[in-house]
């Protein structure tokens, strides 16, 4: 495969190809930048940026101009390499049942939690129904179709009529990240707001991915009971063994003091649980490592951490566990 990007006027001093995976440095050749991508890293779609170097040091960073395929992210839009192998879900083009959104905010002890409910359009708000509880539920919602996900399979009977509160992560890395604040406010504040204006049949389900799987593992092994079902994707379960290059993170230590003490322990999770992870990721040892101390099935991908990765695990995996769990 050959990527190239014309540079007639030789505007760049230099270009690179930067992805989670690799960083390759482009040849100039007769007024373009030229890669030969001969050995692909063991995925099925790669996402990336191209990095142009300007003649006074400056770098920028842009979509590939030769490659129609772009994605929506979380630090915004990346061009996409799709092998061949590569199949998006059936359900994306699958009809859906009807839903709606009512927004709320949670207050907990200077501590406010935005939420986006959704639930299905025709649901009574006093009907009590299964609950679906995400972390940065409104990303997962924009760049994974996590409500259309649940509509199509409610549609589709796979698994019943439900709500799914899209927990906004406001100060992510301080909430997620193992603490001890956003624990109480989570299981003292947010999720008996949530109750009040959605009855469910039953503590809810959680979902998360990242930091966000850290938070909700956290929040079940303080708080045992507070989630029904747990699916963890590419869980950051940071260890000094095969994480030390996260040390700059700030919560890092606090992250790692967590996850030593759930492996010493040997906590096995009471409740079902999912993980899921892509084999070429740096998250995929502490993941291995997690689901073995869970004795949780791990469910390895041909991706990297993003969320069109996990959208695309979505099914058959959430399905299963939540189809088990409701």
């Amino acid at each position: 495969m050959l990527l190239r990007l014309p540079d007639p006027d030789a505007r760049y001093a230099a270009v690179r190809l930067r992805s989670d995976l690799t960083s390759r440095e482009f040849a100039r050749d007769e007024g373009e930048w030229r890669l030969a991508l001969d050995e692909l890293p063991p995925v099925e779609r790669l996402e990336y940026q191209l990095e142009v170097e300007h003649d006074d040091g400056g770098t920028e960073s842009l979509l590939d101009p030769g490659n129609p395929h772009t994605v929506a992210g979380a630090f915004g839009a990346k061009s996409v390499l799709l092998l061949p192998t590569y199949r998006p879900p059936a359900w994306l083009d699958q009809p859906q049942a009807e839903g709606q959104v009512i927004s709320l905010t949670t207050r907990g002890r200077g501590m406010g939690v935005d939420v986006d409910l959704w639930c299905p359009a025709d649901a009574d708000p006093r009907e009590p129904l299964p609950l679906l509880v995400a972390h940065d539920g409104p990303e997962y919602d924009r760049l994974a179709d996590l409500t259309r996900f649940a509509a199509v399979k409610i549609a589709a009977g796979d698994l019943p009529r439900h709500r799914i509160a899209l927990l906004a992560p406001g100060e992510r890395d301080e909430w997620y990240s193992a603490s001890p604040r956003y624990l109480r406010a989570l299981t003292n504040h947010v999720l008996p707001a949530i109750a009040r204006v959605a009855p469910a049949d039953g503590p809810p389900a959680a979902m998360g991915a990242s930091l966000g799987a850290v938070g909700l593992l956290h929040a079940q092994r303080r708080q045992p009971g507070t989630f029904r079902a747990l699916f963890l994707q590419s869980g950051s379960f940071f260890t000094p063994r095969f994480d030390a290059h996260e040390s700059g993170f700030p919560h890092y230590h606090r992250i790692v003091g967590f996850v030593s003490e759930t492996h010493r322990v040997g906590y096995r999770s009471p409740v079902p649980t999912t993980l899921t992870c892509g084999t070429a990721e740096e998250n995929i040892h502490n993941n291995r490592l997690m689901a073995a101390t869970l004795h949780a099935p791990l469910h390895e991908l041909t991706d990297t951490h993003n969320y069109t990765a996990w959208r695309d695990a979505f099914d058959p995996h959430l399905t299963r566990l939540l189809a088990e769990a409701w």
